[in-house]
């Protein structure tokens, strides 16, 4: 008769434990490196990376070639591709966390009291993360670069429709640790793509201090379930693009087009276009002919659809869909509060944009909208880590502890306090 193992038990419980460990034991040493030896290490990434891009390209068309068999959209499979532009891509954001300043160390406050004591608050790494992700190749790349940068040590779990393409970079990665003198675990790949291991890590708080899922809404949901750690996530991404009735509606064409179009797959991809009434007439049109170009499907309320008679119509659920797709949900409001009014029940706290001409506009939705990232006469994809000057980012978080927004090198810190005395005691 076969026993049934405990969660504790059994080869696969083992093996994540022994990841777990060594990641521990990586970060301890990790903690004490200094700025230059991490930079050196970036360097000779991106070198090692250059050397293996043939073999890296191929490994992900064997991915491509089997995503259809896992019955990915085609955002996924766009967001699981490859090419000679987004290697050369991950290799600039790479280079572009090499140079930001290490923040390991940095004094936030200091201060001297009374009694002498000469006090400070100074920046260190959160330890051990681990880094959940579907689909996205180039993203080992970025969390393995801003893990290392800020001091952690990182446990990738990437999807098995990316598994050969992230084990052909991975092991570029390592290359490179060995060769800077790093600690090996610094980086680790859990190549098993048995579902299993993630509920094992998720449940090892002893040594992981943060959870990053990076995906789907059903594989972020399950993280936050299980995780007996602190979690840095967004569920989805519903971002509205709010266009005042004084916008310049040129700007405001290029915005709409530019934050549904550019790239549609994405969580910065904006999903609503809500009008101001007292221009829909004109614009609405205008910009429904730039959208019906670029291939998108607009689902639009009564008024849109009696401005444009070629608009679908929009069902109550569009307002809180996530598209991800070359879909819309266009509604045509009465005024500024009723933008709010919208974008507060169905907003998902990521990213939205006004597109307006008036200074007092402008600064009301700034203080009142409530999101990780609002966006003035700007597209929402530029909520994003190297957009925004971060190098790269681990991910968006829509919470609001311990990170909000794009999440870099400080983000994935914590502090510390130093007190340093002669002999003084508390009476």
């Amino acid at each position: 008769m076969t026993v049934a193992s405990t969660p504790h038990e059994g080869p696969l419980y083992s093996e994540c434990r022994t990841l777990a460990d060594n990641a521990r034991a990586a970060s301890r040493q990790l903690a004490t490196i200094r700025g230059e030896a991490k930079d050196r290490w970036l360097v000779r990434a991106i070198a090692h990376l250059a050397a293996g891009r043939d073999e890296i390209l191929a490994a992900n068309a064997r991915d491509l070639a089997a995503a259809p068999g896992y019955g990915l959209s085609s955002a996924a499979i766009d967001r699981l591709k490859l090419n000679e532009k987004r290697l050369d891509d991950l290799a600039n954001a790479v280079q572009g966390v090499r140079a930001l300043p290490d923040p390991i160390g940095e004094v936030v406050q200091s201060s001297r009291r009374p009694n002498g004591l000469e006090v400070q608050q100074v920046r260190v790494p959160l330890g051990v993360i681990f880094f959940i992700y579907e689909s996205r190749p180039n993203v080992t790349v970025d969390a393995a670069a801003l893990c290392v940068k800020s001091g952690n040590a990182v446990i990738l779990r990437g999807g098995k429709e990316a598994l050969h393409s992230n084990r052909a970079i991975y092991a570029r990665l390592v290359d490179a640790l060995i060769e800077s003198g790093l600690p090996q675990h610094a980086v680790q790949l859990v190549e098993t793509t048995d579902r299993d291991a993630v509920g094992h890590l998720l449940g090892m708080a002893d040594r992981i201090d943060l959870a990053i899922p990076r995906g789907g809404e059903s594989l972020i949901r399950r993280v936050a379930a299980e995780a007996r750690m602190p979690v840095m996530k967004h569920f989805h991404g519903n971002c509205h693009v709010y266009v005042d009735d004084s916008a310049n509606l040129s700007m405001a064409e290029r915005i709409i087009v530019n934050s549904k179009v550019q790239r549609p797959g994405v969580c910065n991809a904006a999903e609503t276009l809500l009008v101001h009434r007292a221009i829909a007439p004109t614009f609405l049109p205008q910009v429904a002919a730039a959208l019906d170009a670029a291939g998108v499907e607009i689902r639009g309320d009564e008024v849109a659809r009696s401005l444009v008679p070629s608009v679908v119509p929009a069902t109550p659920a569009d307002w809180d869909t996530e598209f991800l797709d070359l879909i819309l949900a266009v509604r045509v409001v009465d005024s500024f509060e009723d933008a709010l009014d919208h974008i507060e029940r169905h907003g998902s706290g990521h990213t939205e944009a006004i597109v307006t001409g008036q200074f007092l506009a402008a600064r009301e939705f700034m203080n009142r909208v409530d999101s990780s990232c609002v966006v003035v006469n700007a597209s929402t994809r530029f909520n994003d880590g190297g957009e925004l000057g971060l190098g790269a980012e681990i991910g968006i978080s829509t919470d609001k502890f311990h990170a909000r927004g794009p999440c870099g090198l400080r983000e994935l810190t914590s502090t510390k306090w130093i007190v340093q005395g002669d002999g003084q005691i508390r009476g």
